[in-house]
């Protein structure tokens, strides 16, 4: 039996190197102690990892093992030196085994490095900093003390590194430290000292948490999920939240006292304006586009019609080759009754300009004519429309196609694919694929723009929007296959 002492503080090399010896004299697994400085263990057995030397031996393991030892190693899991090691062994016979998720020792290993990503993400979400009175070159300078699960510090250093850059800062905890002076990071494994330090910035905390405190969405225990109590020594905005919990029920009955309301003369206002109706029937001598668009102003199909402002319907000269169906209008759109020309409408226009299609030469519309949403304060939070709402508006998309005659029908979304095949797919099944439809039409179906602008990851949203412009390229490619009239 071999007893392996290690400081164990985060040091992924002193691992490496003790179990590369190991690998190398051929010590399985079960013939190896694992234990940390100071433990009592086999007087004359133990060795530290500058005590090994590894014999010849050639040792291959990939690169996804390596990142997945070096997160591993930082979790305070008594066992993970012996679980690595385990599957360092196991590795050298079993090349696929990470790809196991369904094995113990790999399954226990993603619980680990799980532990760590979320100790680091709560370190770079709940650290504060605090100025100190000192003044070096000009610059500021200011400490820090956290309290982490596990030995991430070193880990998690870099962030901060880069986010401060322009500032002299220490961060301090029990399992390490950073500190950071304009030219060079510094980190250290040892404990550090709680430094004492408090300024105003304390009170700018408790203003900002008691502003961003939202009474009506009070979960307790996601709050507590998220911002665990074990947190809430250090954060001096921590304090209010016992008193904003027990006042979020008054707070609610406030806010729904002051909840903005659509005045009734401005409402009726705007749906006259929209329907055109004279009382003396003058419309039946309208040409049938703007007959449909004054139809549609009394549209009460579905109970949209009640809370929504008005009917938003199609835009467009009637002979239009392209038509572009959207899923609903939003809440600029509902305002001001015209389609497409809220944020997901500029979206939309400058990837129409980019694929070289003019605007103004294309229909515009929407499967849904009334803006459907849900009140939060004096926000109007957009919904997605039900199958049978979608259902009840297909009669005036089928009439706006007849009427218009487009050569390309393009679907922008599922809601819009719904409408115009009657059947949910995924967009990805038919992204890009031209789809005959009645009357030598052709369908081809994208993303919305408005799913784009609701993607939080900046990575993926600028491949969405590109995806996009791509899609909006293919259309104009097929409107210039297609024979001329």
């Amino acid at each position: 039996m071999r007893t392996v002492t290690l400081e164990g503080r985060g040091a992924f090399d002193e691992w490496r190197d003790a179990a590369r010896a190991l690998l190398g004299d051929g010590v399985a697994p079960e013939q190896v102690r694992w234990q940390l400085a100071g433990q009592g263990g086999d007087l004359f057995g133990a060795a530290t990892a500058s005590d090994l030397t590894a014999r010849s031996c050639e040792i291959s393991v990939s690169k996804s093992f390596v990142e997945a030892a070096e997160a591993a190693i930082c979790h305070s899991d008594s066992e993970r030196f012996s679980l690595l090691y385990r599957i360092l062994w196991r590795l050298q016979h079993e090349r696929s085994l990470l790809q196991v998720t369904s094995d113990a020792d790999v399954a226990q290993l993603t619980r680990l490095i799980k532990n760590v990503r979320r100790d680091s993400h709560k370190m770079k979400a709940f650290v504060r900093f605090r100025e100190v009175d000192a003044v070096q070159a000009g610059r500021r300078r200011f400490v820090a003390w956290f309290e982490p699960e596990h030995f991430i510090v070193s880990r998690t250093a870099g962030f901060f590194q880069r986010r401060f850059t322009d500032m002299d800062w220490l961060i301090a905890t029990p399992k390490g430290s950073a500190a950071w002076n304009g030219q060079a990071l510094k980190t250290s494994r040892e404990p550090a000292a709680r430094p004492e330090a408090e300024d105003e910035t304390d009170e700018l905390w408790r203003t900002y948490f008691a502003n961003i405190f939202n009474p009506a969405r009070v979960k307790i225990r996601a709050m507590q999920s998220e911002m665990p109590k074990k947190y809430w020594k250090n954060m001096p905005e921590a304090s209010l939240i016992p008193d904003l919990i027990a006042g979020a029920e008054r707070r609610v009955a406030e806010m729904a006292a002051r909840e903005a309301r659509q005045p009734p003369a401005f409402h009726e206002r705007l749906q006259a304006q929209w329907r055109g109706r004279e009382e003396d029937g003058s419309s039946v001598d309208l040409p049938p586009l703007e007959r449909l668009r004054q139809e549609a102003a009394g549209c009460t199909r579905c109970p949209l019609h009640c809370h929504a402002t008005q009917t938003v319907f199609g835009e467009g000269p009637v002979v239009a080759e392209i038509m572009f169906v959207g899923e609903q209008p939003g809440d600029t759109e509902d305002l001001a009754g015209r389609p497409f020309i809220g944020p997901a409408g500029q979206v939309f226009d400058e990837a129409v300009a980019a694929a070289g299609i003019d605007r103004s030469q294309v229909y515009v519309t929407n499967a849904v004519k009334h803006f459907k949403y849900e009140r939060r304060g004096k926000r109007r939070i957009h919904m997605r429309p039900d199958a049978g709402e979608v259902a009840h508006c297909r009669w005036w998309v089928s009439k706006e196609i007849e009427i218009i005659r487009p050569r390309i029908v393009v679907a922008l979304g599922a809601t819009a694919y719904l409408s115009l095949r009657g059947e949910s797919r995924p967009i990805a099944e038919v992204r890009g694929m031209p789809i005959p439809l009645q009357d030598n039409r052709m369908l081809l179906v994208t993303t919305h723009p408005s799913a784009i602008l609701r993607m939080p990851d900046p990575d993926l949203k600028a491949r969405s929007l590109e995806a996009f412009r791509s899609d909006l390229l293919g259309v104009r490619r097929l409107f210039d296959t297609l024979p001329a009239l």
